[in-house]
Parts: structure tokens; sequence; C-alpha cells
């Protein structure tokens, strides 16, 4: 059975533990060296930065997030160990993990830190697709020729570049299509290293819960459960046509995902359609203090991720979900482009008075979309708010501060809420 040391790089055949280097670490699969699709996610992404820029953090439990009415962005696994979860309130954190070191998002950094593990990956192949500032996917087809080594080698060794260059840690998924690699890569995290060949894929799949499908959420999930579908084995007693008129475009896409089927190529030139944030409260809630504040750290949030990528908006959405599950959407369109927090929030809010009283609510959420490059954000100001170029200014000059001293160097009042 051909083999792949992780430490090392060293191929072998049969070995449990590398001849060369001595290391456990190896790799050993039937089609180990024929998959090409790959999908690379970064271990505990952000917490991995911060542990890095601070190594006095290593091995304590570390929370990224807002105060203690925020919520948690990501957390570090010895946090996790704990029962922390991303999306979870930061006060309902802090009672499973007392000791936590809580770090507020440095964003400009962390996207500096992407865009470095992006151009390892361009070396590998010109067909990655970024989902996201920590994971993509790869199309690695017809590159043996040019490194001289099988995917699988150039995978192992891109994570490893990673390690010894950048200081962060990921886990990588390896398949025949999209699908498969990305469920590969959360089997074995953190620094893991999956494979899903083609010959095993039904047997894999069989008794696994359908939650495994990447967009299932609890509604979709709430959904499948009426009826009577928990795992893939319940999906393949359901013919296409069933599933098509029960559940829509999603039933055909469950009816071919069930056999281990997706066609969706990698693709290198999907442009970025939008950027967003949101998150699911622990508890329903109704108060206006508690939604305002989290209103201004998603437009917070959203805005960092804007000007870390060089791109501008000219349409702000807000999203929420009623404790009824009903979902409100409201979005208007600005007169020029902005990636400026300030302007995002007093829109969202704006678009959340209109909506009146009608919670509790259980999500929230604020998004841009309509993206041009940041060359052609807020040109002409707000002419109804004379205050407006003021504020962008300042929001500017806090920015550099930040990335001069760190992200705690300026806080804003409402941030804290």
């Amino acid at each position: 059975m051909p083999g792949l040391c992780r430490d090392c790089l060293t191929t072998l055949t049969d070995e449990r533990r590398c001849p060369a280097c001595g290391s456990p670490r190896v790799q050993m699969h039937p089609e180990l060296f024929d998959l090409s699709i790959a999908h690379m996610d970064c271990d505990a992404f952000y917490a991995s930065v911060e542990k890095r820029d601070n190594p006095e953090l290593a091995d304590k439990p570390v929370i990224i997030g807002g105060g203690r009415r925020g919520v948690v962005s990501t957390a570090c696994y010895v946090a996790r160990i704990r029962g922390v979860r991303s999306a979870m309130p930061m006060f309902k954190a802090l009672q499973l993990c007392p000791d936590a070191v809580v770090i507020k998002p440095r964003m400009s950094v962390y996207a500096e830190v992407s865009r470095e593990i992006r151009k390892m990956m361009d070396e590998l192949t010109p067909v990655v697709e970024p989902l996201s500032l920590d994971e993509a996917f790869m199309d690695l087809s017809g590159t043996q020729r040019l490194h001289g080594a099988p995917p699988a080698v150039m995978l192992a060794r891109l994570v490893k570049r990673m390690k010894d260059e950048l200081g962060v840690t990921g886990s990588i998924g390896l398949s025949h299509n999209k699908f498969l690699a990305k469920v590969a890569s959360d089997l074995d995290k953190p620094r893991g290293f999956s494979v899903i060949g083609k010959v095993e894929t039904a047997e894999f799949l069989h008794d696994k819960p359908v939650r495994l499908i990447w967009g299932i959420g609890p509604a979709a999930q709430a959904s499948l459960d009426r009826a009577g579908i928990r795992s893939f084995s319940d999906l393949l007693r359901w013919d296409q046509e069933a599933l098509t008129a029960r559940f829509g475009s999603m039933g055909y896409r469950l009816w071919h995902l069930a056999r281990g089927q997706d066609k969706r190529r990698v693709s290198a030139h999907e442009p970025m359609k939008s950027i967003s944030n949101e998150t699911t409260f622990f508890e329903d809630t109704a108060s206006l203090d508690i939604l305002d504040g989290h209103l201004w750290r998603m437009a917070e949030k959203v805005a960092d991720r804007a000007k870390a990528k060089g791109l501008a908006g000219r349409v702000v959405t807000l999203k929420l979900k009623r404790s009824n599950h009903k979902i409100i959407t409201r979005r208007v369109s600005l007169h020029d482009p902005t990636q400026i927090a300030d302007r995002l929030y007093r829109t969202a809010r704006g678009l959340f008075d209109q909506v009146g009283d009608q919670g509790p609510y259980r999500l929230l959420g604020v998004g841009l979309s309509d993206l041009c490059p940041e060359s052609q954000a807020d040109i002409s100001g707000d002419l109804l708010d004379p205050a407006a170029t003021q504020r962008s200014q300042a929001e500017r000059a806090t920015d550099e501060i930040r990335r001069r001293f760190g992200s705690d160097a300026i806080v804003k009042g409402r941030a804290l809420r």
C-alpha cells in the first residue's frame, strides 16, 4: 500500500513508521497517489496566529471574540476541549473556560497571513478556490509532471511550509471531488491528513449523519428529520424525483451527494460576491442594547474584511431570524460603495429600526454586496450627514493606530456592549 511520511515527505510502502526519520506520522491509502482534489483548512486559524505572535499563550486556552456580551469568533483546541465553540456567547464560553485569554480579532493580521498561504497554494496549482481567509479548495490534476511528485506529497509539503515559515497549521482532505475533500479535511483535526478514495466512498458515507453535508444547518436538519432522513443510508431509500418534489433543488443535490457524486469544479476565477457576518444567539433576545452591540461588532468585522481584501460594497443587507425561525431580510443600495464600519453600522441600524419590534431574535447578520475595488469607496460623502466624512477620517486613523500598536489600542464604547 502506498504511503507518505508527513514529516520528511518520504514516500514508502506498507511501513507504519517512516524508515527515513522514524516519524509515526505516516499516511497510508490505496489511492493516496491517484487523487487530486483537495481541501485545506487551517486549524483554529485566528487563535493560531495569536499564539504564534505571543509564545506565552502556547499552552493557554485562547478565545478570539468580543466583550462579555459578544460571541466567540474562534477558539484554540485547548479551549475547545472545555466545550467552547464558535458563535457561542462569550459569557457562556467564560463559564466553561474561566481561565481563557480573550483577544479581539486582528483581521488585517489574519488577512496578511492568509495572503502568504495563498501564495504557497498558487505555487502548487493555478486552480485554487478560496472559501474564506483560512480554507480553500485546490485541484492538482496534471501537476505531477511539473512538480515531480504526486499531489499528496505536494499537499504534505504545503502544510509543512505553513508550519515552518508562517507558524500556523492546517489539515488536508484529499479525495475525488469537492464534497468529499471538504468532509475529509474535518476528520482528523488538527494537523490532519485524511483521504477518501473512490472505491470506499459508498461504504464510508453509508452510516454517516446527513449533517456532515456542508450547508445543512439546524433548519434544514429539522426538515430532513421530519422526513425520517438522518443518515446517508436514509437518503439512499429515496428516489431522485421524490427528493426533488419534497425539497426542491436541495433534494436534487442530496440525491447525488448520498452517492458521493459532486460534479462541481474547483473554480479559481469565482469572484467574491459578498462579505457578511452573522451570529446565532445562545438565547433568543429582544434587548435593543444587546442587539445594537452585535450590529456594531458585525459591521466592524465586515468592514475589516473588506479593507483586508481591498474591496467596498454598495448594498448593505440586514438579516434577522425570529424565535419561530422566520427569516427577515432588509437591504438598501447606497449612493456610493463603502468599506467604513461606521457607515455600515448606521445603515444596518436604520434597516433594523424599519423592522420594528418583532423580536425576540435568535440570529442577526450584516452583509455587504455589489462589491467593487476600494478605490471607488466613500467618494462623495453623505450630504445628509455632514459629520460622516469626519467619522470616516477618524476610522481610517484608528485603523492605522491599531495596525501599528495592536487591535486593543483603541476600542469604541459600543463595542463593549
